[in-house]
């Protein structure tokens, strides 16, 4: 028979607040957003009131840590579920202040309304009807006097009845009494285990993924910086997609805009690039695979923790290591000259817009593989080789689409252990043979998704070769993609429905071409027979129809750089089948060149 690990206790909600405010439980989303909007908080009161159960809430207990003098240090619970909930009863009836979606610490105040026993958000209407007592926060704090609060309450609404009023407040006070549940998770448990409990309790399906934990570890340690460095995460993530938010830290962070950490990424209230916006969790796991070689966030939460891997057993020593490899895993993240190099590399492969770019675990690998070389000390020059190479790879072979966190694990290790050269021949042997680039890249090709990875990669090379529009002379792939040009189709989607082809038909890649939208219109709906024999006359005469192309030569050149070949002269609806199997062959050819060439 297993041995339960957990315990579940009923509590006053009273004791969990006084919990929290003495901090034997920890919060460690206290200083993020608060998620739910006001109304839900009014709803939570109303529940209470009523008597509805609100749902448990889950502990997960800090191990105790072993100090240099022999003795524990007793571990902190940390709320890993119900910390919304949690929040709510601390704003609304701890009358505490709450960090909303912009930053801005603010109040959310709950009214009640005695006569009919209803709660809503506080606000002007409210303010100016005598009914409503404005904040129900009042009637929580110690030095309140019950008999003074209904006195003043009904001085103001003559016609109620005391002995009323009393009651319904003395039941709103009550709300305090009412018991919620708390399991508690022991210590030891694995992080896989602490996962599975938690899928299963909680009623809503709500996934807390590995970094959650993490981040939840960071922000309840106190000894090793714990919570300046999860406001570190959480404001780089933040400020990276809106710079103007670095004026509202400075205004109300005071603490942290005084510190190291808000100068190391000050630069971003400059940036508007969108190549590379990560989330707190790339961030994470960015920091903590390049810098601990391991690629599974379940260690970073044993790491942080003081966990022994041989001895099983928890060390403060391993702890405070941990805590400062990962910061300094997040300090060379956030390093201005490392981003913005990474992005550039990422930039050169030809991938100029966040559209094309489709695996954000592809983006997040290539920087930690940047970061690695430049702690192996490789030259800029193969650094910057490797990195465009090994996202690319990624990104055609769906690396790490699948499990990423084992194939992290792999490869951190292998390009720890042995030269990346070897490991990236290795790996090109293994997923881009000559089948990959005959068979199934071609196999590939044959679908009507644009924002295939394939496709996509297909346009960084366009872009990296400096290629031209489809039949233009001076507008690029580049131009198009960046300026919000539009995909269109050699053979157009009118002629082609027309035909009687269905969409999954006429909507293929090998159909697609970056085009400037007043060439496409003059195409129309011809077949390309026949909008092509204008073309051929245009580079005869030289009166220009369709874009500025007035020679052969231009002509030939521009369906090389599309992948067309010159058989679509002739060609019409009973040519597409054809043409479509032409073009993903040569869009293949066209991909491998770029790869090896990058």
């Amino acid at each position: 028979m297993k041995t339960q690990k957990y315990s579940v206790n009923q509590y006053l909600i009273e004791t969990i607040l006084a919990f929290v405010k003495s901090g034997e439980i920890a919060i460690p989303e206290i200083q993020r957003p608060f998620v739910w909007d006001s109304s839900k908080v009014r709803d939570l009161m109303d529940s209470l009131y009523q008597g509805y159960p609100i749902g448990y809430l889950i502990s997960w207990k800090n191990p105790n840590v072993r100090l240099k003098d022999g003795h524990n240090a007793e571990g902190k619970k940390i709320l890993i579920d119900g910390q919304q909930r949690v929040t709510a009863l601390t704003a609304a009836i701890l009358g505490q202040k709450i960090i909303n979606k912009d930053y801005k610490r603010t109040r959310i105040t709950i009214s009640f309304h005695p006569l009919e026993e209803r709660f809503e958000v506080f606000n002007t209407a409210i303010a100016k009807d005598s009914h409503w007592f404005p904040d129900i926060a009042v009637l929580f704090q110690a030095e309140t006097n019950l008999f003074t609060l209904v006195n003043d309450y009904c001085s103001k609404n003559p016609e109620v009845s005391q002995e009323l009023i009393f009651n319904r407040f003395d039941l709103l006070k009550k709300l305090i009494t009412k018991q919620i549940g708390l399991i508690e998770l022991d210590s030891d448990l694995d992080i896989e285990v602490v996962t599975e409990i938690f899928i299963r309790i909680n009623s809503q399906g709500v996934v807390l993924s590995q970094a959650d934990f993490a981040m939840s570890k960071i922000a309840s340690n106190e000894l090793y910086n714990g919570s300046i460095i999860r406001k570190c995460i959480d404001y780089f993530c933040h400020l990276a997609i809106a710079p103007e938010f670095y004026n509202v830290i400075s205004e109300i962070d005071t603490e942290f805009a005084a510190s190291e950490y808000f100068k190391k990424m000050s630069w971003l209230r400059n940036e508007n690039d969108d190549i590379y916006d990560p989330a707190y969790t790339d961030l994470l796991r960015v920091a903590f695979t390049s810098e601990f070689n391991r690629g599974r966030l379940s260690d970073l939460v044993s790491l942080l923790s003081g966990r022994n891997f041989e001895t099983r057993t928890f060390e403060e020593s391993i702890a405070k290591q941990s805590f400062e490899r990962l910061e300094n895993g997040i300090l060379n993240f956030i390093n201005e000259s490392n981003f913005k190099k990474f992005v550039m590399i990422i930039r050169s492969a030809g991938f100029v817009s966040s559209s094309l770019i489709r695996s954000q675990n592809a983006l997040n690998f290539a920087y930690i593989v940047y970061l690695k070389l430049r702690q192996l000390n490789y030259n800029q020059a193969e650094i910057e080789r490797y990195v465009r190479k090994w996202f690319v790879m990624s990104a055609l072979t769906g690396r790490y689409s699948g499990s990423p966190e084992s194939v992290f694990d792999f490869d951190i290790k292998n390009i720890s252990s042995k030269p990346f050269q070897e490991f990236l021949q290795n790996v090109e042997s293994a997923e881009l043979s000559d089948a990959f680039w005959d068979f199934s890249l071609v196999q590939s090709l044959d679908t009507s998704v644009s924002s295939s990875p394939f496709f996509n990669v297909y346009l960084a090379s366009q872009v990296r070769a400096n290629d031209k529009g489809f039949l233009s002379r001076d507008i690029s792939v580049s131009d198009l993609i960046t300026h919000r040009g539009d995909i269109h189709h050699v053979f157009p989607k009118e002629y082609l429905k027309h035909n009687g082809l269905k969409r999954s038909e006429y909507n293929q890649i090998a159909n697609y071409v970056y085009m400037q939208s007043e060439i496409n219109i003059k195409v129309g709906s011809k077949a390309p027979k026949d909008y092509f024999m204008d073309l051929l006359k245009q580079c005869e005469n030289g009166k220009l129809k369709y874009g500025s192309i007035d020679s052969k030569e231009e002509l030939k050149n521009n369906l090389a750089q599309n992948c067309i070949s010159e058989s679509i002269y002739t060609m019409d609806v009973n040519s597409y089948e054809q043409f479509l199997i032409e073009r993903r062959k040569l869009i293949s050819n066209k991909i491998r060149d770029y790869y090896f060439n990058l």
